[in-house]
């Protein structure tokens, strides 16, 4: 599946139960555009790998399951950082849990010439720091 605003392959994956009320929609399974960092639903039929490739998205960006999924979708979320505050401090809390440092890799992922994003990764992470 391609990102519908900028057509490249997005990162497909399965939603754990336990994040399934973090996902806009009805949806188990969501994909992250590894340039603009856009959050999509994924059609059902459309098969998504057993092992999703997180690094597609950045070096910086972590590749095992239980941090990459959190990461992902709390990436996707932050466009609308007002509408998702619980799901995303929830996902934060997750992240760490896992033993990633959430900040540092939206840091990275602000710095990553591969990524052209419209969402100011700055901005947000400066606003995430008062969730925490």
């Amino acid at each position: 599946m391609h990102c519908p605003d900028c057509g490249v392959s997005i990162v497909a994956f399965d939603v754990p139960a336990e994040f399934v009320d973090c996902v806009p929609g009805d949806t188990s399974m969501v994909g992250l555009c590894p340039d603009c960092l856009g959050l999509f639903p994924i059609t059902a039929g459309t098969e998504v790998p057993d092992t999703p490739e997180f690094e597609r998205i950045s070096d910086s960006f972590p590749t095992e399951a239980d941090r990459a999924v959190a990461m992902a979708l709390l990436v996707g979320l932050l466009e609308n950082l007002a509408l998702y505050r619980s799901e995303i401090s929830l996902l934060l809390e997750r992240v760490e849990r896992a033993g990633a440092d959430p900040l540092l890799v939206l840091d990275r992922l602000a710095t990553d010439p591969g990524i052209e994003t419209d969402l100011d990764l700055r901005g947000r992470r400066r606003q995430l720091e008062q969730l925490l």
